[in-house]
């Protein structure tokens, strides 16, 4: 018994430890604020940063995309499986056990018909002294986290594209309004033309034109209709709903939702903490490096206890007797000596994969500051732009005004007449446009910054 003390003294001492590089988080240099930004304040209300909209319609649009999403579905499913599997590793940290039960019935020659009867358990325990085991669940469990993360990147990516596919459907919406307006209005001046023609005061020319105008803005209502049906139809899908479901709901002219003048960005390196695909990336660089621990394991032996006991007889009203049974107990040790290189190798593909897993962790951090950087500049420059569609509409419907006017008093040609009806149309169009891509930088500037998911952790289950 003093012999086996050693023995157990230094398997408990190893037992502790686990071979390969423990992991490390990235060192990530982050800038110290953003360029297109001079408001360094904590962003505010990016978990539901839809709402700032203030539109209800969205809002309700935006709960059950979140409730309902087939992506959305899917992720989860992963998460579920990540989680299973990590099951699957960890019960190599215990002790198997099997039963096994049977029976023949058998004949040889003269020595009549024999029955056998056996029963038994085996059992088998690899002590994990050098850790592969446990690296393995380690890697197993930021595998976890990774899928954790790809949900929570998944809900960011929807949160966007239904919120872009809504600004989008109303941009249309308010496109065909202003072509319908506009319509009118030149149908009006066409039958003026048309009148004074009649009256000897113009040439067909004028009619030609005035018709001419009339049948091209006509023709850009059923491209827009298009578009905002198509719209619909997205919005739809997105909420797992058949394409016509939401057409009913969504028929209406609605005007685009109010953009925010400016918007609190925080700073670059809350970008770490918050970018589900940040860290996602680092979760997935954890379970690249605890490989290595597992791929290092196969250069030592591994130690095992079996066990068995057993119960064989000829009878099944004898199997409990002292004689039927039997039973085995022992270490076993399992030493890969000679493989090849092939370990080696594995360790080193291990170490490759690390390397790589931590490249797409600084391309995804590079890429995210890029995101943002492009969402503000974008977002900055069509506020001037709006600004400057908004001067020109005003300015062209006074020139409709006062040339619609001269026409008729007969001061002007026509040509002043139809050239600022297009211009009014035109600027009309490409000011509603310029609503819709602002409100399209923001939703691009609210993903590029994570938003779309709590980052509180979840509350545990009841009795957990």
């Amino acid at each position: 018994m003093n012999r086996r003390i050693p023995w157990l003294v230094t398997v408990a001492l190893l037992a502790g430890c686990a071979v390969g590089p423990d992991y490390q988080p990235p060192q990530t240099t982050m800038p110290d604020g953003w360029i297109g930004s001079s408001d360094s304040a904590a962003p505010v209300g990016l978990a539901t940063w839809w709402q700032i909209f203030r539109d209800p319609k969205l809002t309700a649009l935006m709960n059950e995309a979140l409730r309902t999403n087939l992506d959305i579905q899917l992720a989860a499913a992963r998460v579920r499986e990540a989680r299973f599997s990590r099951g699957i590793i960890a019960g190599g940290l215990w002790p198997a056990v099997n039963a096994s039960a049977s029976y023949q019935r058998t004949r040889q020659g003269s020595a009549g018909e024999q029955n056998l009867f056996q029963t038994g358990l085996d059992a088998l325990w690899e002590a994990d002294i050098f850790g592969g085991i446990r690296r393995n669940v380690e890697s197993a469990e930021a595998n976890i986290l990774a899928a954790q993360e790809g949900l929570h990147d998944v809900q960011v990516s929807l949160a966007a594209e239904v919120a872009l596919n809504y600004v989008q459907l109303r941009g249309f919406q308010q496109q065909i309004a202003i072509a319908r307006d506009n319509l009118e209005a030149q149908r009006h001046t066409a039958d003026i033309t048309r009148q004074r023609f009649n009256a000897g005061f113009v040439s067909g020319l004028d009619v030609a034109n005035a018709n001419a105008q009339v049948a091209a803005t006509e023709s850009t209502i059923p491209v827009l209709q298009t578009s905002a049906r198509q719209s619909i139809y997205a919005l739809s899908v997105l909420l797992a709903r058949p394409p016509a479901d939401l057409l009913n709901e969504l028929a209406e002219t609605r005007p685009q939702p109010v953009t925010p003048p400016e918007v609190p960005v925080g700073l670059p390196s809350e970008l770490l903490r918050r970018r589900p695909d940040i860290r996602q990336a680092e979760a997935k660089l954890h379970a690249a490096t605890a490989q290595i621990g597992v791929a290092v394991a196969d250069f030592f032996p591994t130690f095992s206890l079996t066990g068995s006991l057993n119960w064989r007889a000829d009878k099944l009203s004898s199997l409990s007797g002292g004689d039927a049974r039997s039973w085995a107990f022992g270490p076993s040790v399992d030493w890969p000596i000679f493989q090849g290189g092939s370990i080696a190798a594995n360790v080193r593909v291990q170490e490759a994969l690390r390397d790589q897993a931590y490249i797409t962790y600084r391309k995804t951090v590079l890429a995210a500051l890029q995101d943002v950087e492009n969402a503000l500049i974008a977002y900055a420059k069509e506020w001037e732009h709006n600004k400057s569609l908004n001067d020109a509409v005003t300015a062209n419907r006074k020139a409709v005004r006062i040339s619609t006017q001269l026409y008729t008093e007969g001061q002007t040609d026509f040509l002043n007449v139809l050239q600022s009806q297009r211009a009014l149309y035109l600027s009309q169009t490409a000011y509603v446009q310029s609503d819709t891509s602002l409100n399209q930088d923001l939703i691009a500037l609210y993903k590029a910054l994570g938003g779309g998911w709590d980052t509180a952790p979840a509350p545990a289950p009841p009795g957990g």
